[in-house]
């Protein structure tokens, strides 16, 4: 008999967990298709519809007063125009095509050189990853905070959709996915914002009620976490005021708003930081009561990165509500551009739809479920609780010092403290030059390192020189530029300042 997804959504997880027979969840072979198509084609329009306001809301929300504008044309004008606004997209795909080409069981490092190898730019812990990778720091030491400044960033939250959306009810697997890719460019919070994701969408296929769907995969979190405890907080925020998001995004600002470890969103109202991120999501999620158009809205008027978070939130309900039901208005203009090949990648919205039913169908088989030509059955697994992990643990940023001076040969500054990152400019937009510059760091006149930083912007390293681990005092830092270059000026923008944690 063919078991409802109305009963499936009571079962608890703790009955999943304590019973040794495994529960199924029949769903036709067009039910899963339609709820991965609704997965990629909720993320489509969510990066679209938020893309004008990306990081030009920080610290405030968008008023309501201010309109966020939507056509038929918007989807198409975007493909076309700004096709590199998808990067959060073309990103999983990246890792689509490795599992489609080298099967589910495709090595960590298989994922991250076809990654670090990409033609696209990259930002914050991705750029950083990808630099560590090309010079020799394998993962998962390459999403390490120690090797990565944005360790804690949103990087590896806006790229687990796809794992989330290859397994279906079975978020165990989701997991041990998201270990093997997400410790390329995280660790920490940042890896548990894409452990929390794929957590979700993988949930999403079980039931449509939203609030079990955010507070069971939250259990995939260590408690300990701050990652847990912000999302557990905008959880209770919502029971506390049930109709104004507002008020809990005034909450939510209140207590989680520091980024310690970004050096761009230190001292800075900009915040890329996971756990912030992923509370607008879920801000989106529960307020928008599954209705699409309000979880669009509220996701991004929340502000920071307001095309990934409606993204994120426009995959989750897309799969809960499937293609078929996220409402036209939302895919006017979806079917002209769905045979489009995303920038950088072979792969267009239909392939995707068809890569990611096939790895669904994999993995179904390969947890235990059957996989038959009229219906699928799926063995469906508890959410499992991952290992602890913390980024920058005894380090509070004290100072951020401005410096702005072209490095000619040396600059030297004293810091009070026991950790800094020396940001600066080697590769202005869209540099594709080979030329690479060697820079030497110096501690307290001891040598430390001689790093080789590349022009291209690519290539590059989006921090000079960091250092977390010195005893508390004050400390010389001192650069020298080994071979300058008149066509390829350094610049020297800040040095953030940490000290032991209040």
């Amino acid at each position: 008999m063919k078991k409802s997804i109305v009963v499936l959504m009571f079962l608890s997880v703790t009955a999943l967990a304590q019973n040794p027979k495994p529960h199924f969840l029949t769903l036709s072979r067009e039910e899963l298709k339609d709820k991965i198509k609704g997965g990629w084609a909720g993320q489509t329009i969510g990066v679209t519809f938020g893309g004008p306001t990306e990081f030009r809301f920080n610290g405030t929300f968008i008023q309501d007063y201010q309109p966020i504008y939507w056509s038929s044309e918007s989807l198409k004008q975007t493909f076309e125009n700004s096709p590199t606004l998808y990067d959060d997209i073309y990103m999983d795909l990246t890792f689509v095509e490795i599992l489609v080409k080298h099967g589910l069981q495709a090595p960590a490092d298989s994922f991250a050189q076809a990654f670090a190898k990409a033609d696209y730019a990259l930002w914050h812990a991705n750029q950083a990853s990808r630099y560590n990778l090309l010079n020799g720091i394998n993962p998962p030491e390459s999403g390490h905070w120690l090797n990565n400044p944005h360790a804690d960033d949103i990087d590896f939250q806006i790229e687990a959709d796809f794992i989330g959306l290859m397994n279906p009810g079975l978020p165990q697997s989701a997991s041990e996915l998201s270990d093997k890719i997400g410790h390329i460019m995280n660790y920490g919070d940042g890896w548990y914002g894409g452990v929390y994701v794929a957590n979700m969408y993988s949930l999403a296929f079980l039931t449509k009620d939203i609030k079990y769907v955010v507070s069971e995969a939250l259990k995939s979190i260590p408690s300990e976490s701050q990652f847990y405890q912000c999302i557990n907080d905008v959880i209770k925020w919502h029971e506390k005021y049930p109709d104004d998001w507002k008020s809990n995004w005034f909450e939510i600002q209140k207590k989680w708003s520091e980024d310690i470890g970004c050096p761009d969103g230190v001292f800075s109202s900009f915040n890329i930081d996971a756990k912030i991120n992923a509370a607008y999501v879920v801000l989106g999620l529960l307020y928008g009561k599954g209705d699409f158009t309000q979880t669009m809205e509220i996701s991004t008027r929340a502000g920071q990165d307001s095309d990934c978070n409606p993204s994120t939130a426009g995959g989750i309900l897309g799969v809960i509500l499937g293609y078929e039901n996220i409402p036209d208005n939302w895919k006017k203009g979806l079917k002209e551009i769905e045979d489009i090949d995303f920038l950088y990648t072979k792969m267009s919205l239909l392939d995707v739809y068809e890569a990611s039913f096939n790895l669904a169908l994999e993995q179904i088989d390969q947890t235990g479920g059957n996989v038959h030509d009229d219906e699928l059955n799926i063995a469906l697994q508890p959410v499992s609780t991952v290992r602890f992990e913390k980024s920058f643990p005894r380090l509070y940023p004290k100072d951020k010092i401005e410096i702005h001076k072209k490095l000619e040969d040396e600059l030297e500054w004293v810091i009070d403290g026991t950790g800094f990152v020396i940001s600066g400019e080697t590769a202005p937009w869209d540099s594709r030059t080979d030329y690479v510059f060697e820079i030497e760091l110096y501690v307290d006149d001891q040598f430390q390192s001689k790093t080789e930083i590349p022009v291209n912007f690519v290539t590059r390293s989006p921090d000079l020189f960091w250092k977390y681990d010195l005893p508390e005092g004050k400390h010389s830092i001192k650069i020298k530029l080994l071979n300058p270059s008149e066509e390829h000026p350094v610049r020297i923008q800040n040095i953030v300042v940490y000290g032991p944690e209040k």
